[in-house]
C-alpha cells in the first residue's frame, strides 16, 4: 500500500487558488456528472452541535468529510468547524490522502458560489462594489475568490458585523467594517454590486428594497431550512440559483421559506448546473441569487484537483 499524503491547511491554500477551485468545480459541472445524483450527507445533532458525514464518488476518487460543528467554540478560540478529508482510490477503496478539512471547506464553499453564478458576473464591466455579511472565513473567503476571478477591479469591499471590535486585523486589511443595523450599512446596500451572506442568522439580514436590480447575492450562511439570512421580497423577480433541486428544498431555508411565503414559485428554480453551463442566462438587470447549503461532491471536485498539484 503507497504511503498516504497528509496536506495540512498551509498546503491546501499554497497548492489551490481561489480561481483553480473555482475552475475545478466548474469543470465537473461541465462533465456528465449530476449533483442530482450525489450521496446526500448526514447530519446528527450532539452535545456540543452536530457531526456531519458528506462521502461522494466522481471517477477514480471516493472521498468523505468528517466535520465536528461545535457552536462554543468560537468562544474559546477555536474555529467553529473541524474537519477532516479522506480520499480514496475508487477501485480498491485504498486510503490514499488525508487534507485538513477545515481549510478544504473553507476554499470549497465561496469557489462553489462563485462558480454557480459566474456568468452573471460578466455583467460588471466597471469597478464593483462588495458587501459582506459576516467577517468569518466563509466571508472573507469569499471577498478573496471574488478578487481571483472577477475580470474588473473591485472599488470597495464592506464587511458587516455585530461586534465590530472582535473583527481581526486580516479582516480590516480586506476592507471596511460596519457594525450592523445602521444607516452606513444602508448606503452601503444601496451601492453594492455583490452581496454575500455568511453568517449564522436566522432571521433575514436586510430590507430588500435596499438591494438595486441587477445585484448578484450569494447566500452561504446555513444549511437549516427554517433559517434565512435573505428576506422573502428579494426573490420576487429574482433568478434563483441553487445547487440542487432536492437538497435546496431539503437544507435551503431562505429558498424555502420564500416559496412558503409565495414569493418565490419552486418551478422557477435554476440548477448551478444549469445556470454554470449556459442553459439558463438572466437579464443583465435581473437580480441574481445563490442560495448553496453544502454538497459532498463538491469537496471532492476540489480535492482531486488539489491532489493532482502536489
Amino acid at each position: 500500500m503507497d504511503e498516504v499524503k497528509n496536506l495540512d491547511a498551509d498546503a491546501v491554500f499554497a497548492a489551490l487558488s481561489p480561481a483553480e477551485a473555482v475552475a475545478a468545480l466548474r469543470a465537473a459541472l461541465a462533465s456528465e456528472f449530476d449533483p442530482a445524483d450525489d450521496i446526500p450527507r448526514t447530519i446528527t445533532d450532539i452535545s456540543a452541535g452536530n457531526m456531519i458525514f458528506m462521502p461522494s464518488e466522481i471517477g477514480d476518487w471516493v472521498g468523505v468529510k468528517l466535520a465536528g460543528v461545535s457552536v462554543g467554540n468560537p468562544e474559546r478560540g477555536l474555529p467553529r468547524i473541524m474537519a477532516q478529508y479522506l480520499m480514496y482510490d475508487s477501485t480498491t477503496l485504498e486510503l490514499r490522502t488525508v487534507i485538513d478539512g477545515a481549510a478544504l471547506t473553507t476554499l470549497r464553499t465561496p469557489a462553489v458560489s462563485v462558480a454557480a453564478i459566474e456568468p452573471a458576473l460578466n455583467r460588471f464591466t466597471q469597478p464593483v462594489n462588495v458587501m459582506v455579511f459576516g467577517a468569518g472565513p466563509q466571508g472573507v473567503g469569499h471577498a478573496d475568490t471574488i478578487a481571483d476571478v472577477l475580470d474588473v477591479e473591485i472599488a470597495d469591499v464592506t464587511f458587516v458585523v455585530r461586534f465590530p471590535d472582535q473583527v481581526t486585523a486580516d479582516v480590516r486589511d480586506h476592507g471596511r467594517v460596519l457594525e450592523a443595523q445602521t444607516a452606513e450599512v444602508e448606503a452601503a446596500l444601496r451601492a453594492a454590486d455583490i452581496i454575500i451572506t455568511a453568517t449564522t442568522a436566522s432571521e433575514p439580514l436586510f430590507s430588500a428594497d435596499l438591494v438595486r436590480p441587477g445585484a448578484v447575492v450569494m447566500a452561504c450562511g446555513s444549511h437549516d431550512r427554517h433559517s434565512r439570512e435573505l428576506p422573502a421580497e428579494l426573490f420576487t423577480s429574482a433568478l434563483v440559483v441553487v445547487e440542487d433541486l432536492s437538497t435546496v428544498l431539503r437544507e435551503g431555508g431562505d429558498v424555502v421559506l420564500a416559496i412558503s411565503d409565495g414569493t418565490l414559485d419552486a418551478d422557477s428554480l435554476v440548477t448551478m448546473k444549469q445556470f454554470s453551463n449556459g442553459e439558463v442566462t438572466a437579464d443583465a438587470d435581473q437580480t441574481v441569487i445563490f442560495k448553496g447549503s453544502g454538497m459532498s461532491w463538491e469537496d471532492l471536485a476540489v480535492a482531486t484537483k488539489l491532489v493532482g498539484k502536489v
